[in-house]
């Protein structure tokens, strides 16, 4: 069985998904950035959550984001189930789309890791020997320059979306600076230097870059020539400061021991069994009391 997730208010995620078999289903075209730009923006608003940083590789997907209402689950469930069903259909595929257990949420434990972690995001394509900067990446990548700037203006997509549907006629996507920074131009600052020594770094090994002629002419049903790591680590904090990492991996363990302790006392008939702070299907599956919540 699976541990608990604990979704508290105010959190800051790396969060990644997978395709299925490492398949370029999202490779970069203006269908796909149309799409799940389009998508992102709806869901960002529905949910509440905020857009930090993003990045659609032609595998796989990496977001920043603040949850300010505990509300990512059902975000991400939105988001990749509609990514997910309006892609295949421009592909022509009624296959899995998404990677089993592929999707990862790490909370970030401070605003240094907020910043690593967002320049590990956007240099993500140089990293992969795609393009020699980031810039260059011809799928969904936001620039620094965005956060806190003029948001970004969705249409809908023409295909797949019903005209007379529930989903709007265009969206509009802010990025915004994460809790923990003075301003979104200190953010911007900050990812703007580690994004550039990240960059260097990546571009310093020997292996030629692959180019935007050839992302773009690769098949949807391809996949990288590397075989694929098998059970790897899951993490669901990150954090360079030793302590900080100790502390909130102390605070998941109190959380996972009051959450065992609650389900052992509903389903000894307690139905007013107080569960911990953070507990997220139990409250909405379930509609159970949460300490923290009202």
């Amino acid at each position: 069985m699976t541990a608990p997730r604990q979704i508290l208010r105010g959190t800051t995620y790396l969060v990644t998904r997978r395709c299925a078999h490492r398949q370029f289903l999202l490779k970069p075209s203006k269908t796909t950035n149309n799409v799940f730009l389009f998508l992102l923006a709806v869901a960002a608003r529905r949910y509440g959550v905020e857009i930090h940083a993003f990045c659609v590789l032609s595998n796989h997907v990496h977001l920043i984001v603040t949850d300010p209402d505990a509300r990512l689950p059902a975000f991400h469930q939105f988001l990749d189930a509609l990514v997910a069903r309006a892609i295949n259909a421009s592909l022509g595929r009624w296959e899995a789309f998404w990677a089993p257990n592929s999707y990862s949420a790490v909370a970030l434990a401070s605003p240094t890791d907020v910043i690593e972690k967002a320049a590990y995001v956007l240099a993500n394509p140089v990293a992969a020997r795609l393009v020699r900067t980031a810039r260059l990446w011809p799928g969904l990548w936001s620039a620094p320059e965005q956060i806190g700037g003029d948001a970004i203006e969705v249409k809908r997509p023409k295909h797949f979306f019903d005209p007379k549907g529930a989903l709007p006629d265009k969206a509009m996507l802010q990025l915004t600076a994460p809790p923990g920074f003075a301003s979104a131009d200190e953010f911007r600052a900050k990812l703007e230097v580690a994004l550039a020594e990240r960059e260097e770094q990546a571009a310093r090994g020997g292996r030629g870059f692959l180019g935007v002629a050839r992302v773009l002419a690769q098949k949807a049903t391809g996949r990288p020539a590397s075989g694929e790591p098998r059970r790897s680590l899951n993490p669901r904090v990150a954090s360079r400061d030793k302590w900080k990492r100790i502390e909130t991996l102390g605070r998941l363990v109190e959380f996972l021991r009051a959450y065992r302790s609650a389900w052992a006392s509903r389903r000894a008939g307690n139905a007013e069994a107080i569960f911990p702070p953070g507990t997220y299907l139990m409250r909405v599956a379930h509609d159970v009391r949460c300490a923290g919540f009202g």
